[in-house]
């Protein structure tokens, strides 16, 4: 096994680095740009950068995951999820920046994918976790395990589809949500690794793929994951949590992704009841903080020092609950 995580995290590196500099030519071509937001001056200079980046993270994924789910077939749900939301990013991204169709997917057209997507993954894990995987959940601090029945099978649509909005929302500054999602894989590594859930593997090689790609997206970012990118590490995220049996510590370690979707809910509403009042000066809250006066560099850089605390909070939370 250790092998494996070490192998998969440096070929999925090793890929993502090495396609940089013939996938970003390559999107500047197909014209597959940025187009940015008039009220945030300062990314104006953004416009025009390659997006849909995200085919690079799935690649550096896929390579070695392939290889490892045959070793390790709690893997494969993993994967299909991620595949599966990257694949409906991907559709989404090309007809708003290739095709130019504004909308992209229509919202009706995505959430009937997504719901599919989901139902397979149910179905692939099924196959390869403990029947227990989604009707029993694990209360962090506690270490009490919960049967919820049935309502779980309810449950996972809304914690999958959820969080992977999350992870799409966190995906606005260079290198935010790579950085903010590296220490989740490996809190959800160390979780299968205590809890033998079997995909510490294919945590550590997304977390090596998200380290290849801040390569090319650090700031100043050359090129953007866009759905295709932000929709599949939803994926990975949602999917490590369930398969580890941990995915009510996802409030805990992935309460970035929640502040961001929480603050566009936010946002909406007060806007829609005071007729044009704003809670934040923009959302999601990265731009708020923005808008405040933050450089980019220090809103990602809080960000991420945040999520590396929540992880260690999650850490804590599981070693408290006797795990």
């Amino acid at each position: 096994m250790y092998y494996d995580m070490i192998i998969g995290a440096v070929i999925a590196f090793g890929t993502v680095a090495v396609m940089g500099p013939f996938v970003i030519p390559a999107l500047r071509r197909l014209k597959a740009s940025q187009t940015e937001r008039e009220e945030l001056k300062s990314h104006q200079a953004k416009t025009g950068t390659p997006t849909m980046g995200g085919v690079m993270i799935l690649a550096g994924v896929l390579i070695p995951g392939i290889y490892l789910g045959f070793r390790h077939p709690a893997i494969w749900p993993v994967l299909a999820l991620a595949l599966g939301f990257g694949i409906i990013g991907f559709i989404d991204d090309y007809l708003k920046v290739v095709k130019r169709k504004s909308d992209g997917l229509l919202p009706r057209q995505k959430m009937a994918l997504e719901i599919v997507v989901t139902t397979v993954f149910i179905i692939a894990a099924q196959y390869t976790a403990n029947s227990g995987i989604f009707t029993d959940i694990r209360i962090p601090f506690m270490g009490q395990i919960f049967h919820i029945g049935l309502f779980g099978y309810v449950l996972v649509y809304f914690a999958v589809i959820g969080t992977v909005n999350g992870v799409n929302f966190t995906d606005g500054l260079d290198g935010l949500v790579s950085c903010v999602t590296i220490p989740v894989a490996l809190f959800f590594a160390y979780a299968s690794f205590r809890l033998n859930g079997d995909v510490e593997a294919v945590c550590l090689t997304f977390a090596g793929a998200l380290l290849g790609f801040l390569v090319y997206n650090h700031h100043p970012a050359k090129i953007f994951m866009g759905d295709t990118g932000s929709l599949a590490l939803g994926g990975f995220v949602a999917a490590a949590a369930y398969m580890t049996g941990t995915v009510i510590y996802i409030l805990i370690v992935g309460f970035i992704y929640f502040a961001e979707v929480l603050s566009v809910m936010i946002q909406v509403t007060y806007f829609k009841k005071t007729g044009g009042k704003r809670v934040f000066r923009m959302a999601p809250i990265h731009h708020h903080f923005e808008l405040g006066g933050w450089s980019e560099v220090k809103v990602v850089t809080v960000f991420t020092i945040c999520s590396v605390l929540l992880c260690l909070l999650g850490t804590f939370a599981l070693y408290v609950g006797g795990v």
